[in-house]
């Protein structure tokens, strides 16, 4: 699977909250952050489905849309993706620049700790 472009993930963060929806559903949820009409919803869509993004059940009248992969499915793919395109897979690199470039709490680098000696890096 190819990176998901910004428009992708708005509609499958709009599929993932409502669990399905018919095409009509969709694009009124849609449409106050997009502004997307009927046949741009269902151009996007169609081109989902063909890339393994979205399923269509097509024996509900209207059909309904789902997103074929899991929310955390989809953040670990980019997840993994980023890391090797920026950091050439250097987990360490990636969360040492985060933790240079932006404060983290007492709490928060107390957790990391933890997870940290959890998983015994």
């Amino acid at each position: 699977m190819s990176n998901l472009s910004d428009r992708e993930w708005t509609v499958l963060t709009a599929l993932w909250s409502s669990g399905g929806s018919a095409l009509g559903e969709l694009t009124e949820a849609l449409r106050p952050e997009t502004g997307w009409s009927r046949n741009t919803v269902l151009t996007y869509l169609t081109r989902m489905e063909a890339k393994g993004l979205v399923s269509i059940c097509k024996e509900d009248s209207p059909h309904v849309y789902r997103a074929a992969l899991s929310r955390e499915d989809c953040q670990s793919r980019e997840r993994q993706s980023f890391l090797r395109r920026v950091y050439r897979g250097a987990a360490g690199d990636l969360v040492a620049a985060f933790l240079q470039e932006s404060s983290i709490s007492p709490q928060e680098r107390e957790e990391l700790r933890r997870l940290l000696d959890e998983m015994d890096v």
